[in-house]
């Protein structure tokens, strides 16, 4: 796949989504939202990735959206819902996509640049790493899907705090807050998200992106709705490869290929140089 203003490769199986506008931080432009859609159609059906990993060229992850272009067009009301109706149309392929998605956040992660990170399953951020909820200083609301996935990761209080306030957020509070996993130097920080991703090349595709999908609508349907969910894909991974072959490992005595724990001793540049930090 190849694109203007994003870069993307297949690392062995991990998929490296770059936000590659640096001049402009990164900010999002018409054509970015457009060849996100494209890229995010070919990693759902791409089963040789198993994880992507976004981050942003330069020193930004994202400043949001492009406010030149923006102010360049006058747009009528309904044109303007449009435009933003039209991000809905792809945004939620990545926050449901059945695979783990880690935003490795460097710099700053404002506006629709906040949300993107939110999009992902896990955010590891620099320590210079900075998140802003900006559109109340423009007088706009939220978009990108904040307001849908601040409350549910924060609570109501918390995220009306920081939509209100339009305050930035740090990259300690943000791991204090449950926004970010892990905190390394900037220079260790994509080594970290590509060694934290590596993690998840020996799991199941299949159940960890059925549990995703499931845990996704959890919050909006009822146990009985949710038991239903967890009874179909439970069959259709006790019928998988990946279960059969486990359960083969397992009655043999030997250590299974997936372990979270095995993972965090490894002796990546990046766990030296911060310890503790994930």
């Amino acid at each position: 796949m190849a694109f203007e203003t994003l870069m993307y490769e297949n690392d062995n199986g991990i998929g490296v989504v770059t936000l590659n506008r640096p001049e402009a931080r990164n900010a999002m432009s018409p054509q970015m939202r457009l060849e996100f859609a494209e890229l995010l159609r070919g990693l759902r059906s791409d089963d040789s990735v198993k994880v992507v990993v976004i981050t942003g060229a330069g020193k930004a992850f994202c400043s949001g959206g492009d406010l030149r272009s923006m102010s360049e067009t006058r747009r009528t009301a309904n044109q303007s819902r449009k435009r933003i109706h039209d991000i809905h149309v792809w945004l939620p392929e990545l926050v449901n996509l059945e695979k783990p998605v880690i935003a490795a956040v460097d710099g700053p992660a404002y506006g629709g640049g906040f949300s993107l990170a939110l999009s992902a399953d896990f955010v590891l951020a620099s320590s210079r790493a900075r998140f802003c909820s900006v559109f109340q200083r423009i007088g706009l609301v939220p978009d990108m899907g904040l307001l849908y996935l601040l409350p549910r990761l924060l609570g109501l209080a918390r995220a009306k705090e920081i939509i209100f306030s339009a305050r930035i957020i740090g990259a300690e509070e943000a791991k204090a807050l449950g926004l970010v996993h892990g905190v390394y130097p900037p220079e260790a920080l994509k080594e970290a998200a590509l060694a934290f991703a590596g993690r998840f090349l020996h799991t199941s595709t299949l159940s960890l992106g059925l549990s995703k999908n499931i845990l996704n609508q959890s919050l909006h349907l009822d146990q009985r709705t949710v038991a239903e969910m967890e009874s179909y894909a439970q069959g259709l991974c006790m019928d998988s490869d990946h279960h059969n072959l486990a359960i083969e490992t397992f009655l043999k005595g030997e250590e299974l290929p997936f372990r979270w724990e095995k993972f965090e001793g490894d002796n990546t540049k990046a766990n030296e140089k911060n310890k503790g930090s994930a």
